[in-house]
C-alpha cells in the first residue's frame, strides 16, 4: 500500500514568518525516515500504512506545542492506494513520460 500524506504545518500566532517553525516540523518529517518531499506550499511524504502517516503528524504537531504555539494550521490531504509503492517519485515520472521533463 502507498499513503500519500501532502501537509503543511505551522502556529498562526507567531508573527509573519514561519519558516523557523516549519524547520522544525521538516526535521521530523526527516527523521521519521520516510520518503518525502518539500515544496514552496507543503510537504508530500509517503509511507506504506496510514498509521504512519497519522504518527509524523502527530509528532510534528508535538513538536510546536513545545514550542509554545497554541493555535496551529495544518490542511492534510491522504492519498491512499492498495497494491502500490513509490508513488511519490512514480507519479511524476508518468507525466514526464508523456510530456518529458518538469520542474521540481
Amino acid at each position: 500500500m502507498s499513503v500519500l500524506l501532502q501537509m503543511a504545518m505551522f502556529p498562526t500566532d507567531h508573527g509573519e514568518s514561519k519558516s523557523e517553525y516549519v524547520a522544525e516540523v521538516i526535521k521530523v518529517i526527516r527523521e521519521s525516515g520516510f520518503p518525502y518531499q518539500l515544496t514552496p506550499m507543503a510537504t508530500i511524504i509517503e509511507t506504506e500504512k496510514l498509521s504512519d502517516a497519522l504518527n509524523i503528524i502527530q509528532k510534528c504537531y508535538d513538536t510546536l506545542d513545545r514550542l509554545d504555539c497554541n493555535r496551529v494550521y495544518a490542511p492534510i490531504t491522504f492519498d491512499i492506494r492498495k497494491g502500490h509503492k513509490n508513488r511519490l517519485k512514480g507519479k511524476v515520472k508518468s507525466i514526464e513520460n508523456k510530456i518529458g521533463e518538469v520542474s521540481k
